[in-house]
């Protein structure tokens, strides 16, 4: 049976908040006043109630009505007030946006306890309750618009008298609930991948959820806000969501339990057939076309379109999701999912991700429960119908070919393509792909990301180059694991399984001095693939040499780069000041910002110890970390190359080696650029489509004028020029 419970007429619009939650010598209106404290408002004057009559206006006390002096009760025509309500300017004009023309002032509404700013619009809104509505705003055609007493906002809060089970958790990375976080206003990406880590440690846990509760009150009586200059208009419901400045919603079926920040730089839209339900949505972001979301936050500028479902999930800034379904995942900011099959569940991705259509990634759970798990590093893309199994790791920038992978995948390698070779039963695993086959794209992708991060506010330095301190250091441990792969798949070619001891040494020895003799063996893995099947790393001797090439090649473009920041124009000045310390550390991506392991455990350590107890403290450490984020990556690409080549350039001929050879592998990486897009041009079969080159040029572009080729070959030539004038003045 539906509980409706009957109440006098008069007590409508009044006690918002129970006696019981109002502390002493408060009375309904205190926090309505805090949050609203704007106090230049008068009583009608007996003219002003007779013209609000006369337009068919009701009210359950006239007194109960306060207004600014700029206050025209003519504009004010067959509405209901309720409680107390305050109105600020109402003057004749009519306001404009996108073709829409409505007249100010307040029509065939029912109001119930709210401020109304200047010049606002309200106009057949069938229930407006508990609203401090800014100016210029556009309320019209809404049937129903309310703030109850208890309303979190989206938080992962409880208000006074709440019990436990009505919490708003967002359940991370795993379907279980086992890596579950309270969402709240604000949240980075790297705050909800901290909290979904380390769940052994309860101390660090619980003081993630107080750190939380400390920035919310536990209140109740919160009004909802309607920022300067947000337009509403042919939506259903709206119930318990606070926004910003500058929103805008048309048609949106039901949005509830909301946090929509937006502002005048960055604001927030939300369309037709949308249901968006316990959510933070950041600002800039923009939701289109029957999309679901439930228990969600987005971070700023992101997307969410054509009739996408995001549930229990954290989608990173400058992301779009368009026509598929994410489940149970983390996303890292700079994801692409846009296909209507395809699925995600249950997934950590890092950054700079791209789902093709078919991909499944989640759907076929092997395990007694839905508890699987798969984490990728940057740059993952899972190509046409892809299927994996969890749990599955993936290094930084991996690509799967189109299959069905039934097994579980563990890929320590970077930049590499992974495919099935059905016809022998094998997994094929191919290091260095992009550097081998696609550098337009890799490159481009790089570029693209940074044009597209529109944040306001970059708390988070995110990373987007590939060449970075996260695929450096897999790139040192790739070299190894490679070593080790053909030392073995040398010795049983010889018919030797175990004589040599060392066999990453051997296999560095053999990879080094004779090349030729890799080249002629089969080289397997082990630990790649949860299977008895052969797992095969093709153009391994290649692979090898590419990662030594680039970690030489990201020392040399560090050094370049900060030659240029502390204007040092000679290699005897830049020795001394390079950095001596060979420690190779250990780095985390968080939430799309690179940051030392050993920072990040400080950082820890303090929350754990309560020296840092605000969500406000944790991002200024971002901050701090972005400031010497590039005096890290210097260290650590110095570390990384005397790792690999047992010395450090600290004379004036090992320096002018090194950037001499990293000038070569940027004119290599500059040329592979151009000639990766140029098969686009010269493919045969995709010249078919075109009657000829002219009509090619007009649909693609001529590769001449391709812009990223230009920008490309530019920063070759501003890398050059640095290069040589460091060498010159020796």
């Amino acid at each position: 049976m539906n509980n409706i419970t009957r109440h006098p007429i008069q007590h409508l619009g009044y006690q918002f908040i129970p006696k019981e939650y109002l502390p002493p010598e408060k009375n309904e209106y205190y926090l309505r006043f805090e949050q609203n404290p704007n106090g230049n408002y008068r009583h009608l004057t007996a003219y002003e109630i007779e013209a609000l009559v006369r337009n068919n206006n009701t009210s359950d006390d006239w007194n109960q009505i306060w207004v600014s002096d700029a206050f025209d009760a003519r504009l004010v025509k067959n509405c209901q007030f309720f409680g107390l309500i305050r109105i600020g300017k109402l003057e004749p004009y009519y306001l404009e946006y996108h073709n829409l023309r409505m007249r100010v002032g307040l029509y065939n509404s029912t109001i119930i306890s709210c401020d109304i700013g200047d010049n606002a619009v309200i106009d057949n809104v069938n229930y407006l309750s508990h609203y401090l509505i800014g100016d210029e705003v556009i309320l019209a055609n809404i049937n129903e618009m309310a703030t109850t007493n208890y309303a979190k906002f989206g938080n992962g809060i409880l208000k006074e008298g709440e019990e436990e089970s009505v919490r708003i958790w967002l359940e991370l990375c795993n379907e279980n609930g086992g890596r579950k976080v309270l969402p709240f206003n604000g949240m980075l990406p790297g705050d909800a991948w901290m909290w979904t880590r380390n769940r052994h440690d309860e101390v660090l846990m619980e003081s993630f959820r107080q750190m939380t509760l400390r920035d919310f009150s536990p209140k109740r009586g919160f009004y909802g806000r309607v920022g300067n200059r947000c337009i509403i208009k042919n939506t259903k419901i709206i119930k318990d969501v606070t926004m910003g400045s500058d929103v805008y919603i048309k048609g949106a079926n039901k949005l509830k339990n909301l946090t929509i920040n937006s502002s005048e730089a960055a604001p927030s839209q939300i369309g037709e057939g949308c249901e968006l339900v316990n959510g933070i949505i950041g600002e800039g972001c923009r939701i289109f076309y029957g999309v679901k979301a439930v228990r969600f936050v987005m971070a700023s500028h992101s997307q969410l379109k054509y009739g996408a479902r995001l549930i229990n999930s954290y989608l990173g800034n400058n992301a779009i999701i368009s026509c598929c379904e994410v489940l149970n995942s983390l996303i890292f900011p700079a994801h692409e999912q846009h296909h209507n099959n395809s699925f995600l569940c249950a997934a950590l991705l890092k950054g700079q991700t791209n789902m093709a259509a078919g991909a499944t990634i989640g759907s076929n759970h092997n395990s007694r429960g839905a508890d699987g798990e798969m984490i990728a590093g940057r740059g993952f893309w899972p190509g046409l119908c892809v299927s994996i199994k969890h749990n599955s790791v993936f290094a930084s920038f991996t690509i799967l070919a189109k299959s069905d992978f039934q097994y579980e995948l563990n890929i320590p390698l970077p930049f590499c393509l992974v495919s099935n070779d059905l016809e022998q039963n094998r997994l094929l695993v191919m290091p260095g792909y992009w550097f081998f086959h696609n550098l337009y794209a890799l490159a481009r992708n790089a570029r693209k990301y940074i044009e597209r991060d529109k944040r306001i506010e970059k708390v988070q330095y995110l990373e987007y180059d590939y060449l970075a301190p996260d695929t450096i250091s897999e790139m040192v441990q790739g070299l190894d694991i490679i070593a080790q792969a053909v030392a073995k798949s040398y010795l049983n070619c010889a018919g030797n399984s175990s004589s040599e001891t060392d066999l990453i040494s051997l296999g560095h020895r053999l990879l080094i001095e004779v090349p030729e003799q890799v080249q002629k063996i089969t080289v397997l893995a082990e630990g790649f693939e949860n299977s008895k099947r052969p797992v095969v790393i093709l153009k391994a001797l290649q692979a090898y040499m590419l990662y030594r090439e680039l970690i030489a090649f990201y020392l040399a473009k560090q050094i370049v780069e900060f030659a240029k920041t502390h204007a040092i124009n000679s290699l005897t000045e830049l020795i001394a000041q390079l950095p001596h310390n060979t420690f190779l550390s250990e780095w985390d991506n968080v939430g799309g910002q690179l940051i030392r392991r050993d920072a990040l455990q400080h950082l820890l350590a303090d929350i754990r110890s309560g020296a840092i107890q605000r969500w406000s403290e944790v991002h200024e450490f971002y901050r701090q970390q972005a400031v010497r984020y590039s005096a890290d990556k210097l260290q650590h690409a110095v570390a990384a190359y005397f790792r690999v080549f047992a010395q450090m350039p600290n004379t004036l001929e090992k320096l002018k080696e090194l950037l001499q050879k990293g000038l070569c592998t940027d004119e290599k990486i500059t040329r592979g650029i151009k000639e990766s897009r140029q098969k686009d041009y010269a493919n045969p079969y995709r010249r078919a489509v075109y009657a000829n080159e002219q009509e090619m040029n007009k649909v693609l572009g001529s590769l001449e004028d391709n812009s990223f080729i230009r920008w490309a070959e530019l920063a070759h030539q501003d890398f050059r020029h640095s290069v040589m004038q460091l060498v010159a003045n020796g």
